[in-house]
């Protein structure tokens, strides 16, 4: 997992961190965004594997963000996360190309184990 690098994506300061401890164990290049403005310009320099994206964010939300990395035409993985359970935003996600979404509060080693296993893929 050395050299994988994941962008944690949420306005919540609490879940950065938390995301940022999870992974820091498992060798994985985490760096974080509190905006999906900051999101963009970290995904053009760093060009993550995986992105994990809240779906729920004040300006640009999850949505708006997936569709303008998809212009970029970038390879990274995206995994929502959404601490509400609007099936029509996880549905229109899906058809952007997110894998898999998690309700907040999510299970983390469920969360840390699908995030491996696609990077592992």
């Amino acid at each position: 997992m050395a050299n994988k690098k994941v962008l944690v994506v949420d306005d919540q300061y609490g879940i950065r961190l938390l995301l940022k401890e999870v992974f820091s164990k498992d060798q994985i290049h985490i760096y974080q965004a509190s905006n999906g403005k900051q999101a963009l310009e970290i995904i053009q320099k760093e060009k993550p594997d995986l992105i994990l994206l809240d779906m729920k964010m004040p300006g640009m939300d999850g949505l708006e963000l997936l569709r303008r990395l998809r212009k970029f035409d970038t390879e990274a993985k995206v995994i929502m996360m959404t601490a509400y359970g609007e099936l029509d935003m996880v549905a229109e996600a899906s058809r952007l190309g997110a894998l898999t979404h998690f309700t907040k509060p999510f299970d983390i080693e469920e969360l840390r184990s699908e995030v491996i296993r696609q990077l592992a893929s």
